[in-house]
């Protein structure tokens, strides 16, 4: 092989290496694709793109399918939305949908709900289509303490200008649930609750629950109803149950007082009879005295020792038997 066909060969490898970074580059497809489509979109516009890490095709291909649906929109608008975080694609299809719709939605609008995590074009199909919530049973408890359940299917659609900073649907439910309770509560008997149903959506629909939420409730509606507990019986049971328990405890006070001074008075009897027989310890050694002394004789201590043991013999004669006592 001869200089001049190397050259050649090396001339011919470097000019494919060229094109290949070149298609790699700048998306020639895509350029292409977007003169097909009607869409004036600069290849220096596409290496801009590449230059500030824009992936051309997430800017260009939803800018398509905006002019190919009649909107009015540039690749200024859509790549900084990109920049920004947001997702192009979903916005376009959200404006495209609002556009068939009639619903008025600007892109700055569109890109602003996007950038604040909402679902816009779930928003706006649900403006179209209002979606249902149903609510778990709630319980509530009338006036004649009769528990009531109801769940209930609320009826919203999405409110676009209150997307952004609006509640969800948590805050609809839990609202919905304390107009529940507060129906209910509020009513003299559990019978007309269960009479007309109707009374519970009209009193909570009224309230206007969807203030500062991202929702407009439509209608509530009270899919079912049930009959619970006797909540007012329980509690009465409950309060009886206290009421007993505590005069037990009164009546267990007075008893152990009663008994504390039952042995107060058994101690004072032992004190009382210590007292007798220390009395009576005494006596042996006052009659000593008195025989000294000379104020009693002889005899009258023999009498007076007569007369006990007269006495003693008739306490034991006085005394049942124990084997008497034994078979009666």
């Amino acid at each position: 092989m001869d200089a001049g066909t190397l050259s050649m060969l090396v001339i011919v490898g470097l000019v494919i290496i060229a094109l290949a970074i070149l298609f790699t580059f700048v998306p020639i497809m895509l350029w292409i694709s977007a003169l097909a489509a009607g869409v004036k979109v600069g290849i220096f516009t596409l290496v801009g793109m590449r230059l500030r890490r824009v992936i051309p095709s997430r800017v260009v291909n939803p800018l398509i399918k905006a002019v190919k649906a009649g909107l009015d929109l540039n690749t200024n608008q859509l790549e900084s939305h990109y920049l920004a975080g947001g997702n192009v694609d979903r916005v376009v299809n959200a404006l495209i949908a609002a556009h068939r719709a009639n619903i008025e939605l600007s892109f700055e609008r569109c890109a602003a709900i996007d950038l604040a995590g909402r679902d816009v074009l779930d928003a706006v199909q649900m403006s179209v289509n209002p979606k249902v919530i149903e609510t778990p049973f709630i319980a509530g408890v009338a006036m004649d303490g009769i528990e009531v359940k109801a769940k209930a299917r609320i009826t919203v659609r999405a409110n676009i200008d209150r997307l952004v900073g609006g509640a969800g649907e948590d805050t609809v439910i839990a609202r919905v649930g304390e107009g529940i309770v507060s129906t209910i509560g509020s009513s003299d008997n559990h019978k007309k609750v269960l009479e007309n149903p109707d009374l519970i959506s009209q009193t909570v629909l009224a309230k206007g629950l969807d203030a500062g939420t991202a929702f407009e409730i439509l209608s509530i509606d009270i899919a079912d109803i049930d009959i619970g507990k006797n909540i007012g019986a329980e509690l009465q049971t409950d309060q009886a149950e206290a009421d007993k328990n505590i005069a037990q405890a009164k009546a267990e006070e007075r008893r152990a007082m009663a008994v504390a001074h039952e042995q107060e008075m058994r101690a004072k009897v032992q004190e009382m009879h210590a007292k007798v027989v220390e009395a009576e310890a005494e006596v042996p050694m006052a009659m000593a005295e008195a025989l000294r002394s000379g104020n009693i004789g002889v005899m009258d201590y023999m009498n007076l020792k007569n007369i006990q043991a007269d006495t003693d013999m008739r306490e034991m004669i006085g005394k049942p038997d124990k084997d008497e006592e034994d078979e009666r």
